[in-house]
């Protein structure tokens, strides 16, 4: 599981789509729920764009 979750294109989709609802959510939903999910889904994108340039400096 975790080979497949390291992979880069799931951690592309992850960036992705965790970027585009962190940014969606607080239009979508503007009470506290909205952006409690925001902010959820920012740290998960962030994570994987961290993993994205961690990869990528290490086959440098």
């Amino acid at each position: 599981m975790k080979a497949m979750l390291s992979s880069r294109p799931v951690l592309w989709f992850l960036f992705l789509f965790n970027l585009t609802v962190a940014l969606a959510a607080p239009l979508i939903d503007d009470s506290a729920k909205g952006i409690a999910t925001s902010i959820g889904m920012a740290v998960v994108s962030m994570g994987a764009g961290a993993a994205l340039f961690k990869g990528r400096r290490q086959r440098a």
